[in-house]
């Protein structure tokens, strides 16, 4: 598969997400054109995933056929080394013919499986960049009706100041620069959650406590088998 054929549908990754934004849509509602373009995201991923998984399959059936050749042609080398030496002229010479052509054959499966590294190590790197994204635009989405609910607020007071007293003007910025700060709190809560994965962390605790809990148990093994040597050395002292 060639890379600029598996990689073009790449570079209208955002095409989707552009073509959402018809008449007054992105206004009315921002939430939902949000969510359509991070489900859009997700729908793409999970296809680049399964491109990637294709070209991972070609990769090992190439390593595999690469070893069977290689062990073939050896097989062959010792065949042709066998009616030489029994002066098996004829068979001889089909063996080298055969052995050409897996040489051959060797060389061109090892510049395919090349390439197929190559492309499944930029498939996997690309698959990781496009995960990045996807969690950019989820955090984008909650900064951004953050700022929308902040603005909406401040109109609205603004608005409502209109027929106010200053006492009353002062009262309703106050509340609105309260507002505004909750909802600042509850979006810098809401990254903070998004940034850092429990799961993530639970495992990490799980497998820093198996590798201790089986080095102590390495340490028992090496203790018994270090006093058994001692045992067995003043055994052999006491027989002399």
């Amino acid at each position: 598969m060639a890379e600029g054929g598996f990689f073009a549908r790449l570079g209208n990754l955002w095409g989707g997400f552009i073509s959402l934004f018809v008449g007054n849509l992105e206004k009315e509602n921002p939430e939902a054109v949000y969510e359509a373009a991070i489900n859009a995201r997700k729908k793409q991923y999970a296809e680049l995933k399964k491109a990637v998984s294709g070209i991972i399959v070609l990769r090992n059936k190439l390593s595999s056929e690469l070893d069977e050749k290689k062990k073939a042609a050896a097989d062959i080398d010792a065949q042709i080394a066998t009616a030489v030496e029994a002066d098996e002229d004829d068979v001889a010479l089909v063996l080298l013919q055969r052995k050409d052509t897996l040489t051959a054959r060797v060389a061109e499966i090892e510049a395919e499986l090349d390439r197929a590294r190559d492309e499944a190590e930029t498939a996997k790197s690309s698959i990781i960049t496009f995960q990045a994204e996807i969690e950019k635009l989820e955090r984008e989405k909650v900064q951004m009706l953050a700022k929308k609910e902040n603005a909406q607020a401040r109109i609205q007071i603004q608005e409502s100041l209109d027929g106010l007293s200053m006492q009353a003007d002062i009262k309703a910025l106050d509340n609105v620069r309260d507002h505004i700060d909750r909802l600042h709190a509850e979006a810098d809560v809401n990254q903070e959650i998004g940034d850092v994965s429990l799961d993530k962390k639970l495992a990490k605790i799980k497998a820093a406590s198996g590798t201790a809990s089986a080095r102590s148990q390495l340490e028992s093994l090496k203790k018994a088998r270090d006093a058994d040597r001692s045992k067995a050395a003043e055994g052999v002292k006491k027989s002399i």
